[in-house]
């Protein structure tokens, strides 16, 4: 069994520091904290001086960054330099590829066919292409008509569906003509039924 403490004792008196440091202690503190007499009191002027110092440089790199993105050091780099602006190449006419009308039954959920008729052009970036094209036209007509079979019909109500499908038929020719690009899909006309 422990035994229970003693309570008649009294509580050990703390350690004092001996009478001449308390004196200069209590002498110099003035009611003060140690710390306060370490850092001098913070003038109004130092704060505002301290938000400047870091607003301008950040104000500096936006401004610079907006500048830089505008575009305009690029113009002005090229005009000091002496060069003379390099006239732009007369854009290339383009190159049409008529593709035969396409037609094909869509995947229609309930037992009732839905059809599509297509009339698609192709625009290509030269005529080297146009001859890609016009060769490997059986290729481009079996990709799109297997894909249309895929769609159902509610995929292609309104502009976000003619919009999906031009973008579909437009990554499957550029698949199937490589190394030739297509730059456009345009309908000349689509009707389902």
């Amino acid at each position: 069994m422990r035994a229970a403490p003693n309570t008649n004792q009294a509580a050990p008196e703390p350690i004092r520091a001996a009478p001449e440091i308390e004196a200069k202690r209590l002498a110099t503190s003035d009611s003060t904290p140690p710390d306060a007499e370490a850092s001098p009191p913070a003038k109004p002027g130092k704060k505002r001086r301290l938000v400047l110092l870091l607003a301008v440089p950040i104000a500096l790199v936006l401004i610079g960054g907006g500048v830089w993105k505008s575009g305009l050091l690029h113009r002005h780099a090229r005009s000091s330099h002496g060069h003379a602006p390099v006239p732009a190449a007369a854009p290339a006419q383009p190159v049409y590829a008529d593709m035969p009308d396409i037609i094909a039954n869509l995947n229609s959920p309930d037992s009732q066919q839905t059809f599509i008729k297509l009339k698609v052009k192709l625009e290509l970036a030269d005529k080297a292409d146009l001859a890609t094209a016009t060769h490997d036209m059986p290729r481009l007509m079996d990709m799109f008509t297997t894909y249309l079979r895929d769609i159902r019909p509610d995929e292609l109500r309104g502009a976000a569906g003619t919009y999906r499908l031009r973008e579909e038929i437009l990554a499957r020719a550029n698949i199937a003509l490589a190394p030739a690009h297509v730059l456009d899909v345009l309908f000349v006309q689509m009707i389902m039924q």
